[in-house]
């Protein structure tokens, strides 16, 4: 052993701790609110080599939640990758370059570091600066006998050769008058320095800038950024979509198997996203897996990987993502589904402990894990889709409505493209991601009673051209409505039953001498025996695809009607039967 091989051990120990402690105060600052955040960076004694440690992803979020106009400083010690992930997310309109908004970036990021853009422009993103000037100026250079006097006013030259002017229609499209004086005055500079610096490259860069093919340039732009973004998740929207292709859970394939030197700690120079994986529920089956998992180096993996599936799943759904607010719905999507495919994969019937979600996540990629997880919705999806193509309620013409407030909402979200649950504003929101195989269950609970209540209806011979148009119809007052006609011997057509006609039934539904009103065990029975007398179904069948339905139907009946007496019933406040309303009703 060399004299030399202790002293370049104890440097790249030193190295490795003095990474480690940038890779903890990044951790810590990126969670802090952002002002505060931004005061801990420029206060910190490696304030730039912090900076440059951070995922382009985390510098991104950053500066929007600060402002960019307020960021100054932040991007001032931002790296060159960070700047072009920038741009590479805020000057494009789908597949074309947004002049305006590379004006704006470009003008923000030569506020913050003039001498460094002039470089950075000229010699690494020389061609978004030749496409810029070919949208905002006019070039001309001067025949033989011909006079620069006589050009129009606002032509100027730095070499006697080009004579530029900055086109009215380009600074028209700026609104804002202080943006176009800053736009005009980037331009300026943008010339006078390309020119001081070498009068040569000034020359090339303005003939370049007039031969642009727009359509050509664009496209060109266009691959090198895909190329960018792909390595960070953002594919391009036909390849990103794939992330919600369903996959089986025997089709999921392993890991490449993981050797020891990448199975050891902490390689700090890895650039992991700290936003994403910071907002992770303790309490889900993804974040209290990832924890588990002792290999620091596989850690760092899965939250880059983690990183990738949401900028994956953002460039799927196409949907800007800048405020870490917007991100947390991503991430909370993201996890709910992985967790979903971790309790899919597991194959345990309760949540998988968190030992045996980290054992699957160590053999199997977060993206197949995803597809798993959201294959359970998407068989919902199609299973009502293809019932919803040759339901019974759809031949008869009738509205969605028809299945009742609480059906609709649960088959109105297996129906969307990306399916979702049907919340009912338990939490805020009507609509979320499944989260958990309950929800999962509990949606597929409802499929299983409309589809179950669609058969039965298309077995019964019902005449529905006779429906009241003024009436709210539903599944559930048709068949009690026609139940009841049949027992007080009216006609068995959906026309409304007199109130009065009504009383008789309504006061046989009641067991007596009960504290709490329930409905009697024979009218029950005798519902379901009339249901199967009508469809041809056995009582049984019935019972075993519908029974806790039918209970959930009559125990709303007691829940409602049981302590009105039957002389104060009003038909405008009954809506599990049809009763015909007066005219001033």
């Amino acid at each position: 052993m060399t004299s030399s091989e202790p002293e370049d051990t104890q440097i790249r120990s030193a190295h490795q701790q003095r990474m480690a402690r940038l890779a903890a105060d990044k951790q810590r600052i990126l969670k802090q609110p952002p002002e505060k955040a931004l005061d801990e960076i420029l206060d910190h004694p490696q304030a730039t080599a912090l900076v440059h440690s951070m995922a382009e992803e985390d510098m991104y979020f950053l500066v929007h939640e600060i402002g960019a106009e307020d960021a100054m400083e932040l991007l001032s010690l931002a790296s060159n990758r960070q700047w072009e992930y920038l741009l590479d997310l805020e000057i494009w309109n789908r597949d074309r370059i947004n002049p305006q908004a590379l004006g704006h970036w470009m003008s923000l990021l030569s506020r913050a570091d003039l001498p460094r853009f002039h470089q950075w422009a000229a010699s690494e993103k020389y061609d978004l600066l030749e496409y810029y000037l070919h949208e905002a100026l006019e070039i001309r250079i001067p025949e033989e006998n011909e006079d620069p006097g006589d050009f129009p006013d606002g032509f100027f030259t730095h070499d006697g050769v080009f004579y530029i002017s900055i086109q009215e229609g380009f600074l028209n499209a700026i609104e804002d008058e202080d943006d176009r004086e800053e736009r005009q005055q980037l331009i300026h500079q943008l010339l006078r320095h390309l020119a001081d610096e070498d009068l040569q490259t000034y020359q090339a860069t303005l003939l370049r800038s007039v031969n642009v093919m727009e359509a050509e340039s664009q496209e060109e732009a266009l691959r090198f950024r895909n190329v960018r973004l792909a390595e960070k998740g953002f594919l391009p929207f036909e390849e990103a979509v794939g992330v919600y292709a369903p996959m089986r859970p025997e089709s999921v394939r392993k890991r490449p198997a993981r050797t020891p030197d990448t199975a050891s700690d902490g390689d700090f120079n890895l650039p992991v996203p700290v936003q994403h994986s910071s907002m992770l529920s303790d309490s889900g089956i993804f974040g209290t897996a990832l924890w588990q998992i002792k290999s620091g180096q596989l850690v760092y993996e899965l939250q880059v990987e983690f990183a990738a599936l949401c900028n994956q799943v953002i460039a799927a759904d196409q949907q800007p993502v800048r405020q870490r607010e917007e991100l947390g719905h991503v991430v909370e999507k993201v996890s709910a589904y992985l967790g979903l495919g971790l309790h899919r994969l597991a194959g345990t019937q309760k949540p998988p402990a968190p030992g045996q979600s980290a054992e699957v996540l160590s053999n199997y990629s977060l993206a197949d894990i995803f597809r798993t997880g959201y294959a359970l919705a998407v068989d919902l999806r199609n299973r009502a889709r293809k019932w919803k193509a040759d339901a019974w309620y759809a031949h008869r013409r009738l509205a969605l409505s028809f299945w009742g407030e609480r059906l609709v909402g649960f088959v109105g979200g297996l129906l969307l493209t990306r399916p979702k649950f049907f919340d009912n504003y338990q939490t805020g929101r009507m609509y979320r991601e499944f989260e958990t195989m309950q929800d999962i269950e509990t949606a597929e609970a409802a499929l299983n009673e409309i589809t179950a209540f669609d058969h039965l209806l298309s077995c019964m011979e019902i005449n529905t051209h006779y429906l009241p148009k003024r009436y709210f119809i539903t599944h559930e007052n048709l068949l009690l409505t026609l139940w009841a006609k049949d027992r007080l011997g009216q006609p068995r057509i959906p026309l409304p039953i007199p109130a009065n006609a009504f009383l008789p039934f309504f006061s046989q539904l009641w067991e007596q001498g009960t504290k709490t009103p329930r409905i009697r065990h024979s009218a029950k029975s005798d519902f379901l025996q009339w249901l199967s007398a009508q469809s041809g179904i056995s009582d049984h069948d019935i019972s075993d695809r519908m029974e806790a339905a039918l209970e959930n139907l009559f125990s709303r009946i007691a829940e409602e009607y049981g302590h009105v007496s039957p002389a104060d019933l009003d038909p405008r406040f009954v809506h599990l039967f049809i009763l015909e309303k007066t005219e001033n009703q």
